[in-house]
This record gives structure tokens, sequence and C-alpha cells, in this order.
């Protein structure tokens, strides 16, 4: 990788990288910092399993959908939070930005937890959100602010690795706690998880530089906000990204229908998407071995060509089969369209975050925003046309893939900076 980088940023990057060793080594700052990053699925995953006795709780009925709000609300607020959280985190630094975040966390989940009614609890849980958006914000700037280029895409795919297996334990943990107590310490679990991990930052140092702090005003801010999005590097990949991350937020939505409904399989629906999810995190895992070799920009050229593929083999599929292939090929095509994607998440935060750098909290944020929200509106569009096939999740996945394919190499064509 090639990075032309004035030197007085790479002694600062440098001065960073040992002032944080000096507190925490490689591998407790990733898994601290992954554990930020996972408060925010714990926070949708850990109640899953309590919806059913949330809806009797509040006198809903069985097959009622307005429970779902508990999961809209909170990912409304996780996208439209960040934004905030990026100045506060270039100005008052990391560990200021991450105790904010933290205390509206805890506070919103306690809230959701002794909530009186449905309304209250939606409110709650948009807050939770929002402090869940900080968390996450911080992170990214944490990484950032000690790993660049291939580093910080090895350092992701640990970390998102660890984001991945939170849906596959989280549910059950959930459930086992329903079977000894109350659904309302399912939400609870949220903020005792959030209070330990604020205990364990309190060994983080500050990463952020005196120099590159930033004024919260609105001119710097308008200016941070230009640069990322005239950044053709930053936001190519963050839209990329935005449409990837479309396909993924619609399957999550529908997986429960789809294998519980369609394929009548509600029993094996854990073990299913668990295989889903583990699935990623070993993806996310190899990103590790395989982008010091190949290098960010082949490795994701060559990925997304894969993801394409995987989802053409899965729309022919659909096709030939009236809408609903055989579980086991549905199955394995799916498994190699999230696989790939997740190989190639890591590689698409790293390279929009590289030119950046000076600006990591506001960029982060902004970037965060896009495509969590973005995402989020892509895959709703898919939620809406699904029906009683897998037709739109499949071929949702192979437009929204030829798309970020397409933004790859357009971001590419008259890229400066090899990687």
């Amino acid at each position: 990788m090639v990075l032309r980088t004035p030197a007085s940023y790479c002694s600062r990057m440098a001065q960073v990288e040992s002032n944080t060793t000096n507190e925490l080594g490689r591998r407790e700052f990733i898994a601290l910092v992954s554990t930020m990053i996972a408060t925010s699925a714990l926070a949708i995953d850990l109640v899953l399993p309590a919806l059913a006795d949330v809806r009797v709780e509040f006198g809903l009925a069985s097959d009622s959908s307005a429970v779902t709000w508990i999961i809209t609300a909170f990912f409304v607020g996780l996208a439209v939070g960040q934004p905030f959280y990026g100045p506060v985190a270039d100005r008052f630094g990391r560990r200021f930005s991450l105790y904010l975040s933290v205390s509206m966390y805890v506070a919103a989940a306690i809230a959701s937890a002794l909530a009186p009614s449905l309304g209250f609890m939606i409110v709650s849980r948009f807050i939770w959100g929002l402090g869940a958006a900080g968390t996450r914000v911080t992170a990214t700037a944490l990484v950032r602010d000690r790993y660049q280029g291939t580093d910080m895409a090895r350092a992701m795919s640990f970390i998102m690795s660890v984001f991945l297996v939170v849906p596959v334990i989280a549910p059950t943990v959930g459930a086992v706690i329903l079977d000894v107590s109350s659904w309302r310490w399912t939400f609870l679990g949220g903020a005792v998880v959030a209070i330990l991990m604020a205990l364990w930052a309190t060994r983080l140092p500050e990463t952020l530089n005196p120099e590159d702090r930033r004024e919260i005003r609105f001119g710097p801010t308008l200016a941070a906000t230009k640069t990322v999005f005239t950044t053709r590097r930053t936001i190519g990949y963050t839209l990329a990204q935005t449409f990837l991350m479309g396909g993924f937020l619609s399957f999550l939505a529908s997986s429960e229908k789809i294998f519980g409904e369609l394929y009548d399989q509600a029993d094996r629906f854990p073990q299913l998407f668990g295989l889903v999810a583990a699935t990623m995190a070993l993806g996310t895992l190899s990103n590790s071995r395989i982008v010091p070799r190949v290098g960010m920009v082949n490795l994701v050229r060559g990925g997304i060509i894969v993801f394409v593929g995987s989802a053409a083999l899965m729309s022919v599929l659909t096709l030939a089969t009236d809408g609903l292939p055989p579980l086991a090929l549905f199955v394995i095509a799916l498994l190699m369209v999230s696989g790939t994607q997740a190989l190639l998440i890591p590689n698409f935060a790293a390279i929009s975050m590289t030119p950046v750098g000076h600006i990591a909290g506001m960029a982060s944020a902004i970037t965060g925003t896009i495509f969590m929200g973005g995402g989020a509106i892509l895959g709703s569009i898919l939620d809406r046309l699904l029906d009683d096939t897998v037709t739109p999740l499949a071929f949702g996945f192979l437009i929204y893939g030829v798309i970020a394919l397409s933004l790859v190499l357009w971001t590419e064509r008259t890229s400066a900076q090899p990687m």
C-alpha cells in the first residue's frame, strides 16, 4: 500500500500508537473496541425473544406487528444520532464521547426495562439508539486514530467478527433470561454489559491529539462534511457499503418469516440464523489474513464480483423453482452471499476512512449515518416486496450488488492513491 501522508501526521500516528500500547496491547484494544460496537447488536438481538411477552404485557394481539417499532425506533436513533457525536469526538476527545454515549445508552436501557407502556418504550428505544450511535462513532474513530490502510482493515475484520457473533449467541441468552426471570431483564442486560464495558474503558488513553481537536462551529463542521462528500474514495465506498447493507438489513428483518413461514422451519430458526451469522464472522476473520497478501482494493474488486455472481446464482435458483428453492440450496446460496459480504465490509470501511483520518470522528459519523440510514431505507424497499417467495430478496441482492460494483469501479477509475 502506498500512502502519501505528511511526515508530521505520521509522527503523530506513531505517538498515538505508542501511547495506546502503554495502556492496552493490540489484542485488548481490539477486544475493547469490539465490545463497544457489539453493544448496538446486543441491544437488538438480546430482546428479540422477549417480543412475544411484550405483546402480552401491553395487551396487544398475538400477531400484532406494533412491537416491531421496538427495533425500528432503535435503528432510527442509531442512524440519526451519529452526526451529533462526530463533532463531539473531534472536539472533546474519544473518551468524553464514549462516556457521554454510554450514559445515554444505560439510562435508556433502564427506562425501556421499566416502561409502563409501549409508547414510552418506543421513545426510550429511540434514545437508546442515540446512545448506541455514540459508541459506534467513537469506536471507529479510535481504530482510525491508531491504524490506517491495511492495518485498519485487519483490525476492523476482528471487530466485525465479534459484532457478527453477537446475533448467534444473544437470542439464546435472552431466552435463558426469560426462563428464569421477566422479559424486562433482557432489556436490563444491555445496560449491564454497557456498564462493564465503560469500566473496562477506563484503561483506554485519549487517542485524539491536541492539534487535531476541532472547534464545534458551523464553519469547521461544514468544511469537514464537505471533505467527506468530495473525497471520492470516502463517498464512493460508503455508498457501495450502503447498498450491500440494504440487502443485509432486508434479510435481517425478513429472516424469521423466510425460515419460519416460507420454509416452515420455525423450530430451527436460531440454528439457521446462527449459521448465517457464523459464516459472516468467518468471512471477516479470513479478511485479516487475506488482505495483507492481495491488498484491499484487489480484494474488494474480486470480492464484489463473487458477491454479484452468488446473488445471480440465487436469483436463477428462485426463477427455476417458482420462487422457493429447496432449503439446502437456498441456504448454500445465502451463505455464499453473506460470507462474501462480510469479507467486503471491513475493507469498504477502511478504504473510505483512510483519506479522512484528520477528521475521523466527523467522517465516521457521516459515513455511518449514510450506510445505516440509507441501508435501512433500501432494506425496507425489499421488505415491502417480499411475498410468499424469496425472489425479491434474491434479486435485491443482485441489483444492489451490481450498483455496489459500479460504485467501486467508478471510485477506483480515477483514484490517485493505490492500496
